[in-house]
C-alpha cells in the first residue's frame, strides 16, 4: 500500500464516519461523499480493504446476459460508435445491466490483463455493495450520469481509474443498464472528463430510444421536440400509444417533462390529458404535413411542442393458403380483446415449449394461476401433473418438507411411509410457484439447486432424486425492491426470471365489457347495471369481479335481468355518483375501539386488504397478522357474508 491509498483510506474513513466533513474531502462532490457514506453504513464495506475487481465466472455471466439479449444487439451499434469516438483517448467501452455486471465490452485488447485487473472488462461486478463508490454502482444508487475520478472511488485499489457513466431506462422508467467509458489512468483533473460525461449521455440516450423504437414498432409513436426542425431527426420524448390512446411506454425525457408526479405515472395516461387535442385527431400529425405545422400544446397551455405521430404498421395477410397463426385455445381464452394482454399472450405462445422459466407478475387476483394453467395446457406437458404451491400458504416449519418431500422417520411427526414433495409430483409436467416473494430464504437456496441441477434431495435423504419440471413462478410484490433489501436471492431470482410475463389489473383492461358478459354466459344484464360495473376500480381484479358477478346472478330473478339493485354496493369511481344511494354493508366490521387495533385496520384499508403486503410491512408473519385481526374483530370484505 501506498502513501496515496494510505491518505485515501483515512479520507473516506473521516467523511463515513457520522458525516464527519475531512478537509481533504471537501474537492469531492456531495453524491460521492454521499456515496462514501453508504458504502460504509449501507453495505458495511471495509474502507480499509483493497479489493481485486470481481469478474464473474462465464455461466454466470451467460445468465446475466441471456436476461437482455435482445437489448444486447440493439445497444450494441451504439457501443461500437461511441468507442470510435474514444479509442485514441485510452477509453474502453463498458455496458451494464441493472445490477452492475458488464454484459459487453469493447476495449484495446492488447492491454487485456491491465483491463481485466481492474475491473474494465467482461463479467466484472461493479454495483456499488461489492466494489463502493464508482462510476457504475453510483450511477444505478443515483439513477443519474457521472464521473467518479481517480480518487472518488471509494476502494483505494480503483483510485488510478477514471469512470464515466449514464443510465439507460426501459419504456416503462425503469432502469434498464448503464453506459461507461473508462481509462486505466487520467493525469488531468476531473474537468477533463466533462466532454466524456456529455458523449455518454447522448449515446445512451441513442441507445434507449433505439429499444424504445424497437420495442413498440407494431404501436403509435409520437415523436416530440420544443424545435421543428429537429423534430424529424433528433426528437426529444418519444411516447408509444395502444389503439385506445392512452401511453404504453416512454422514453426517459418524455417521463421528466411529462409525469404529472410520482404518484400519477406517465403509463396509462390518456392522449387527451396531456395535449390540447384529441387523439381522434391524432392523423394530422402523421408525417407529411410540414414540421412546422404539426404543434400541439401541451395540456394547460404550459407548453407549445412539435409532433410527429407513426401509425401501427399493417399487419401482413398471412400467405396465401396458410391461415394466421392463432393463440392456443387455453391463452386465448384468458382474452376477451385487450390489446395489452394479448402482446403477454402472444410471447407465452412461443414459450410454451420452452425450458425457460416464467416470472408471471401482477396484482393480486389479477389471473397469475389461471394464467400458468392456459401455458400448461397449451405445452407439450399438458398430459402430466400441473402442481401449483402457494408458498405463502404453507407454514415456514412444514415448506421444506411439503416441496423436497422426506423419508420415513427423517424428523419428528414425520410420515411412517415418508413422502414425495410436491417438486417431485411435477416430474414431467409443470411446477408453479405462487407467491414466491414469500419463501423463506434457507428454502431460497434449495429451490435453486433443484432449477439449476433438476435434482430434489428429500429431508434426511442422501441421494438426490432426478426430475424433468417446467418452473412458474408468480408473485404480486416487487422481486427487485426484495432483492435489494436482501430477502430474495439475487441468482434465484434471475433463475425464475427467464422470460418475465406482467398481467395488467383489470382496470387498465380494455375488455372488461366483454369479460362481464363472458363470465355471465349469456345471462342478461341492464345497461345502468353494466355501467357501475365499468366505472369500478376493481382493486381485487378478476377474482372479485367474479365473485360480484356469481352474488348479483344469485339475487337476481331467475326470469329477468341483473339489474343495478342486484349489484352488492360498489363505490363508484371517483367523479362519478351511483344512481341509487348506497347503504352500508351490513356486516361491514365496526370501526375497533382499541387505537392499535383501529392502526391496523387503517393499515389494511390503506393496502386495499392485502395480507401479504400489511404483514410485510409490520415485519410479522401472516398467520400472525391474522390472529390480531381475529382478536381485533376486524373481517376482510370478502370474507362478510
Amino acid at each position: 500500500m501506498h502513501a496515496a491509498q494510505r491518505e485515501h483510506i483515512a479520507t473516506v474513513m473521516q467523511v463515513a464516519d457520522l458525516g464527519v466533513q475531512a478537509m481533504a474531502a471537501q474537492r469531492h462532490e456531495q453524491v460521492i461523499r454521499d456515496s462514501w457514506h453508504r458504502c460504509v453504513h449501507e453495505h458495511r464495506l471495509d474502507p480499509t480493504r483493497m479489493q481485486e475487481a470481481v469478474i464473474l465466472p462465464q455461466g454466470q455471466l451467460r445468465e446475466h446476459q441471456d436476461q437482455m439479449e435482445a437489448f444486447l444487439h440493439i445497444a450494441r451499434h451504439g457501443l461500437e460508435t461511441l468507442y470510435q469516438q474514444v479509442a485514441g483517448l485510452g477509453y474502453v467501452v463498458l455496458l451494464t445491466d441493472a445490477r452492475g455486471v458488464t454484459v459487453d465490452f469493447i476495449g484495446d485488447l492488447q492491454i487485456e490483463p491491465s483491463l481485466r485487473k481492474a475491473g474494465l472488462y467482461l463479467g466484472a461486478d461493479w454495483s456499488e455493495q461489492h466494489a463502493g463508490t464508482c462510476g457504475v454502482g453510483t450511477c444505478i444508487s443515483t439513477g443519474e450520469a457521472l464521473t467518479v475520478h481517480l480518487d472518488d472511488h471509494f476502494d483505494a485499489t480503483h483510485i488510478p481509474l477514471t469512470c464515466t457513466t449514464s443510465p439507460v431506462y426501459d419504456a416503462t422508467g425503469r432502469l434498464n443498464a448503464v453506459l461507461d467509458i473508462s481509462a486505466l489512468r487520467s493525469p488531468d483533473p476531473k474537468a477533463s472528463q466533462a466532454l466524456a460525461l456529455q458523449l455518454v449521455k447522448v449515446y445512451a440516450q441513442h441507445i434507449e430510444n433505439a429499444n424504445f423504437l424497437h420495442r413498440f414498432r407494431h404501436d403509435w409513436v409520437l415523436r416530440l421536440s420544443a424545435a421543428p426542425q429537429f423534430l424529424d431527426v433528433n426528437p426529444e420524448y418519444l411516447i408509444a400509444l395502444d389503439a385506445s390512446g392512452r401511453v404504453i411506454g416512454h422514453n426517459r425525457r418524455a417521463q421528466q417533462a411529462l409525469q404529472r408526479s410520482a404518484r400519477q405515472p406517465l403509463l396509462g395516461e390518456a392522449f387527451e390529458a396531456l395535449f390540447e387535442t384529441r387523439f381522434e385527431h391524432i392523423g394530422r400529425f402523421v408525417m407529411g404535413q410540414p414540421s412546422d405545422q404539426r404543434a400541439v400544446m401541451r395540456a394547460g397551455g404550459r407548453e407549445l411542442l412539435f409532433l410527429s405521430a407513426t401509425p401501427p404498421p399493417p399487419r401482413p395477410a398471412p400467405p396465401r393458403g396458410q391461415p394466421e397463426r392463432a393463440l392456443p385455445a387455453p391463452l386465448a381464452a384468458l382474452n376477451a380483446g385487450d390489446p395489452a394482454l394479448e402482446r403477454q399472450l402472444e410471447r407465452a405462445a412461443r414459450l410454451v415449449n420452452s425450458p425457460v422459466s416464467l416470472l408471471v407478475t401482477g396484482e393480486t387476483g389479477s389471473g397469475k394461476e389461471f394464467f400458468a394453467k392456459a401455458v400448461h395446457a397449451s405445452s407439450e406437458r399438458r398430459a402430466r401433473p400441473f402442481v401449483a404451491v402457494n408458498c405463502a400458504a404453507i407454514p415456514e416449519s412444514l415448506i421444506e418438507s411439503e416441496l423436497f418431500g422426506h423419508l420415513p422417520g427423517s424428523f419428528s411427526g414425520a410420515a411412517a411411509k415418508g413422502k414425495r414433495g410436491l417438486v417431485q409430483q411435477a416430474d414431467g409436467g409443470t411446477l408453479f410457484l405462487d407467491e414466491i416473494g414469500d419463501m423463506p430464504l434457507p428454502l431460497q437456496a434449495r429451490l435453486l439447486r433443484v432449477l439449476s441441477e433438476r435434482e430434489v434431495l428429500p429431508v434426511g435423504a442422501t441421494q438426490p432424486v432426478a426430475v424433468n419440471i417446467r418452473v412458474i413462478a408468480a408473485t404480486h410484490a416487487p422481486l427487485e425492491s426484495l432483492v435489494r433489501a436482501g430477502r430474495f436471492r439475487d441468482d434465484l431470482y434471475y433463475r425464475i426470471n427467464g422470460a418475465h410475463i406482467s398481467l395488467p389489473p383489470l382496470r387498465e383492461r380494455r375488455d372488461l365489457a366483454a369479460l362481464v358478459q363472458r363470465f355471465l354466459q349469456g345471462r342478461a344484464l341492464a345497461p345502468e347495471a353494466l355501467a357501475r360495473l365499468l366505472a369500478h376500480r376493481w382493486p381485487g381484479n378478476l377474482r372479485e369481479l367474479k365473485n360480484v358477478l356469481d352474488c348479483a346472478a344469485s339475487v337476481a330473478a331467475p326470469e329477468g335481468p341483473i339489474t343495478l339493485a342486484d349489484l352488492p354496493d360498489l363505490p363508484a369511481a371517483p367523479g362519478l355518483m351511483p344512481a341509487e344511494p348506497q347503504q352500508p354493508a351490513a356486516q361491514a366490521s365496526p370501526p375497533p375501539r382499541d387505537p392499535a387495533h383501529a392502526a391496523l385496520l387503517a393499515e389494511l384499508q390503506a393496502a386495499h386488504w392485502n395480507v401479504t403486503q400489511v404483514a410485510r410491512r409490520l415485519g410479522v408473519a401472516r398467520m400472525t397478522l391474522y390472529r390480531r385481526m381475529k382478536r381485533a374483530g376486524i373481517v376482510a370484505p370478502n370474507q362478510r357474508d
